[in-house]
């Protein structure tokens, strides 16, 4: 939603986007002990002070008889009341944790084993005006964009939306990526169209930002001056979301093995002339807005947490759910993830029930991380006794 959405496998998926729907484990918890849980009693819990509280906050203001979500064992709002308000008064959460809560583990059917991502918030340069290099638009969510959440709907679609424009009374689908880039769409700038955000000097950074769903655009005024803009997901075209790592393996540029971010990103570059048929291969387009908050927003609808906080199926657990993880190293020679993280986004690619994508925060080493993690991992949801 990232940002809202938001959401990365470039392989498999992305966090911002949809992918096809397919038959998945049904969610089943297992009891479990605070003792169960690897790495335990070695993390810095408080670390995840910041993205508990967040969370808390929103909690801290739903109405106490509303369910926490559709995972039915988490309870009502209310159940959260009193461990959220010792959480945001207490410099221990380890404490609170094993007092309030009890940990269950996560399991997709009867396999406790899942897939674990990494995304980030990107970097970008751009200017307010299309001049120079900054060619290349990042739109603002058009007014006649309509997204509908099917789960308001019909209870079997929880999770699932579309988006278009009404065209005599009707919904219909939404121009797909390659028209927008290609300017053959109603809000084009070169027909007049006021919807551009941002303009960007790279092509292929204004490509990946709509996979994270959220960056930090460093303005070149026209003047010659210096500014940040913070970016942050506000709509999608409602088109499929196709991982172009995909694509560059059906057409033998790359491998299982060597694919990742960074050799995506060196192949587009190094081949500029097929770049773009690569990445219309992908009809997703996703729409920012300009943010003031000091921080990527998560599909919570709070600031992200950097290693704290995590993307996750919504049709399959609730924002705000403390999940303890064990996660493999998101590369060679990096640590393993055991630690407290709070479940605060979510992506159209991320589904399962023991499925998550890792929030890195921002930086070149956040980058790396991300663009290589596709590691195996299981994790526990903390929930009030």
């Amino acid at each position: 939603m990232r940002f809202i959405f938001l959401f990365f496998l470039i392989f498999v998926v992305g966090c911002a986007g949809e992918e096809p729907e397919v038959q998945e484990p049904p969610l089943v918890l297992k009891a479990a002990d605070f003792r169960d849980l690897p790495g335990w009693a070695r993390d810095d819990v408080a670390a995840a002070l910041p993205a508990l509280r967040v969370s808390c906050g929103r909690i801290m203001k739903r109405p106490v008889d509303q369910r926490f979500g559709d995972l039915v064992e988490a309870g009502t709002y209310g159940d959260w009341h009193a461990p959220c308000a010792a959480l945001l008064q207490s410099d221990q959460p380890r404490s609170v944790l094993e007092r309030y809560f009890r940990p269950y583990q996560i399991l997709a059917g009867d396999e406790p084993q899942g897939l674990f991502t990494g995304y980030y918030e990107a970097s970008l340069r751009g200017s307010r005006t299309r001049r120079g290099p900054y060619r290349y638009p990042l739109h603002a969510r058009p007014d006649d964009l309509v997204m509908v959440q099917l789960g308001d709907f019909r209870e079997d679609l929880k999770g699932r939306r579309i988006a278009g424009r009404v065209i005599g009374g009707n919904l219909k689908p939404y121009e797909d990526r390659p028209r927008i880039v290609e300017g053959d769409w109603p809000h084009a700038f070169e027909k007049g169209g006021d919807q551009v955000l941002v303009w960007v000097d790279d092509p292929v950074d204004a490509f990946f930002v709509q996979i994270q769903g959220s960056g930090i655009v460093e303005l070149d005024d026209a003047n010659g001056g210096k500014s940040v803009m913070r970016i942050g997901y506000a709509g999608q075209n409602g088109h499929p979301y196709y991982a172009i790592g995909r694509e560059l393996i059906a057409r033998g540029a790359l491998t299982k093995e060597t694919v990742s971010m960074q050799s995506i990103r060196a192949w587009l570059e190094a081949n500029p002339d097929e770049a773009d048929d690569v990445m219309n291969t992908n009809k997703s387009y996703v729409f920012f807005r300009e943010s003031k908050k000091q921080g990527a927003i998560g599909g919570e609808g709070v600031v992200l947490t950097a290693q704290r906080s995590l993307a996750i199926d919504r049709s399959k657990l609730p924002y705000g759910l403390p999940l303890w993880v064990d996660i493999d190293p998101p590369k060679a020679g990096e640590q393993g993830l055991q630690r407290l993280m709070v479940a605060q986004d979510t992506g159209g690619a991320i589904r399962g029930a023991v499925r998550g994508d890792v929030f890195w925060g921002y930086g070149a080493r956040a980058e790396y991380l991300a663009g290589h993690m596709k590691s195996q991992g299981r994790y526990w949801a903390l929930l009030p006794k």
